[in-house]
Parts: C-alpha cells; structure tokens; sequence
C-alpha cells in the first residue's frame, strides 16, 4: 500500500510540474500582451506574421529543440535582430559558442531587451524579451565568458541575422 501511494504522489508532483509550464507561461504571454510595448499586434496579427514556431516561441514563451538553428554557427559579421519587429538585439561579436545548441552572446545592445522572472517547473530564471514588441527571446545565466560573465541562450527562431 505504501509503494501504490509513493507511485501516486510522484505522478501528482510530475503532472502538477508539467502543468505548471503551460499555466504559468499561458498568464506570462497575457501579461507581455497587455503591457504597453513600441509594437502592438493582436495574437491574430502575430500568428499571420510570424511562423508557427516563431509564434510558440515569441508569443508563448516556448523553447526550440536544442542543435536545430542555423543561426548557433552563424559567425560573420553582422547584427542578430527581433524575428517580430526587426529591433537588433547582439551584434555578431557578441556571439560565442556556449555548447549549449542556442545561440549564445555575452553582451545585449543597450536598451534592446527587457527581462522578467519565469518561475515556471519550480525554477527561477531571468528570461529575456524584445524591449520593443515583448517577443520571448530565451533565458539569461550568470556562466558566460569575459567580460560580463552572462550567457545570454536565445531561441534561434526569435531572431534574423543581418549581415554587415
């Protein structure tokens, strides 16, 4: 009896941790939605503009598969851009590579990107937004490189590269 009831209780924690994600991200996307940003759209207007994934990760809060970008190995010259709205973000000297499978820069460009606390999966991290429309870009650490110490992983489908 106790083994049954050990079995249950791991199943009700992991299904509440799973569920959490999708509620608390559902209220984080309505709340991005509802603060006042440069560029607003209706979700209508973003899903005609924006990709499937593009929407899933920009407009709630999603993660693309790791390894699945090509802008991880993306190192010419150039500036990395908001997928949604054009704002440019990191310029390419910025950019290292974190082994992670995102692209990976230490530094934003001043006043590009907006963070707030994601608490989602019993977990606190600082995530990162576009300043200008609120599109979810991904997650800020303290484990990057010289001379700011911070990794800034971004969800490669949030961002354009722009060469030059």
């Amino acid at each position: 009896m106790n083994k049954r009831r050990f079995l249950q209780g791991g199943a009700t924690i992991l299904g509440t941790a799973w569920l959490s994600h999708y509620l608390i991200g559902r209220s984080e996307v309505m709340a991005i939605s509802n603060n006042e940003f440069e560029v607003k759209k209706t979700e209508e207007e973003w899903r005609t503009i924006l990709t499937p994934e593009q929407y899933k990760v920009l407009r709630q809060h999603g993660t693309e598969r790791a390894h699945t970008s090509p802008l991880d190995k993306e190192y010419h010259k150039g500036t990395f851009v908001c997928a949604a709205c054009d704002l440019p973000l990191f310029k390419s000297d910025t950019k290292f590579n974190s082994g992670t499978g995102w692209p990976s820069f230490f530094q934003p460009i001043e006043g590009a990107i907006a963070t707030t606390v994601d608490k989602s999966l019993f977990m606190t991290r600082t995530e990162v937004h576009c300043h200008r429309c609120g599109g979810h870009l991904g997650h800020v650490f303290d484990d990057g490189p010289k001379p700011t110490g911070k990794r800034y992983c971004m969800n490669g489908v949030s961002l354009k590269f722009v060469e030059g």
